[in-house]
């Protein structure tokens, strides 16, 4: 019988080393590429924090603002080269002792800012904290407040994305998983988790819509253009969905794309179609492994903490996925390459502005700027 600590030890190696060991989407003649070369990138280092994973700008041009580990809300002053503290989902009682922590343990005292989004008829920013739920900040305030915690009677343990409708001032917003956290975001792609929530706040009720459920590693959202739908996406199974919010198919969903790659964050390029950003590659080697429950059951035996570990160590291996530009129907149009000598790994997002691209990541201590 072969012993349990080797059992492990191969159902790690390969669906970890899968997930990790990572290349670009394949090319085709009509795709553009974009080489991040390190005279195009500049690195804009966090101030004392990690994991800026959403990027936004005000309805003035502010910015951009981002969240990072601590719980904070980051504005970037270009003038003065220098972050300045916005906001932050800390509790003013740990807002202090939060400052500059990037321990994941910490998470659910101090809060992790994930998704953002400004109304931008009102000011408000509103923030999708993954352990303290759907949290807005007003123009002039500095504390974010929370306006949902739970939906349809279960806790939001995992929340995720933001988008809003800005002729309805409707918040659209997603709940990764009812049984996992942030922290262990492996395990809930391991485990095949499907309990992810698609979901909808109304400002003047106060009350939150389940829209869709039953979804696996939900994540980054978008609406459309003329608010008929939205596009959102599915990190465990890469699928690119909308899901139709009116007209002869509302209330259904349209897978319109399965990526080669772990999708993240999904932006609009004032180019055409949207930015996704991409954590790492799914081989199909990674694909195959986790259809046995053997070795779903086996990599679940392990701390969440050694998976993390082993998957950070292994990261800097190989060439990394950055992001690809699609259009709404699901096709390529744009990809972006790591460029020789960067560390860009894991991005989670990218905001394309004036000429730049806006590259975000859930675990890097700095903001990248792309000039194209």
């Amino acid at each position: 019988m072969i012993p349990n600590k080797i059992v492990l030890a191969i159902a790690a190696a390969v669906a970890i080393a899968g997930f990790i060991f990572s290349a670009i989407p394949k090319d085709d003649n009509s795709t553009v590429i974009i080489a991040a070369k390190g005279g195009d990138m500049e690195i804009i280092s966090l101030d004392g924090a990690v994991g800026p994973e959403s990027i936004v700008f005000d309805s003035i041009g502010g910015g951009p603002y981002t969240g990072v580990s601590d719980g904070r809300i980051l504005k970037w002053n270009e003038k003065e080269h220098r972050w300045i503290e916005y906001a932050s989902t800390s509790p003013p009682e740990f807002l202090e002792k939060c400052r500059g922590s990037q321990n994941p343990n910490r998470e659910h005292e101090c809060g992790r800012p994930l998704g953002l989004k400004f109304n931008e008829k009102t000011g408000d920013l509103y923030i999708a904290d993954a352990y303290h739920g759907l949290m807005v900040v007003r123009p002039g305030e500095t504390i974010a407040r929370v306006v949902a915690t739970e939906a349809g009677g279960v806790p939001l343990r995992f929340t995720n994305g933001v988008e809003i409708d800005e002729e309805s001032g409707i918040v659209y917003f997603t709940d990764t998983s009812t049984r996992y956290q942030r922290r262990e975001y492996m395990l809930t792609i391991i485990s095949g988790d499907r309990t992810g929530r698609l979901m909808k706040y109304d400002p003047k009720t106060n009350e939150v819509e389940i829209l869709l459920d039953n979804l696996s590693f939900l994540n980054g959202l978008m609406l459309s253009q003329d608010g008929s739908y939205l596009i959102f996406v599915e990190t465990s199974t890469c699928n690119i969905s909308k899901y139709w919010l009116r007209g002869p198919k509302d209330k259904t969903v349209e897978v319109i794309t399965e990526l080669s790659s772990y999708p993240d964050n999904i932006k609009r390029s004032p180019r055409g179609g949207f930015w996704i950003g991409l954590h790492s590659r799914r081989t199909t080697l990674t694909k195959w492994a986790l259809s046995f429950p053997w070795v779903r059951e086996q990599l679940l035996k392990m701390p969440s903490g050694t998976i993390l570990a082993v998957s950070s160590a292994l990261s800097s291996i190989g060439r990394p996925a950055l992001a690809v530009r699609m259009t709404e129907e699901g096709e390529i149009v744009e990809i972006l390459r790591g460029g020789a000598g960067k560390k860009l790994r894991h991005v989670s997002e990218i905001y394309e502005r004036d000429g730049r691209l806006w590259v975000g990541s859930v675990i890097l201590p700095f903001l990248a700027v792309h000039r194209f």
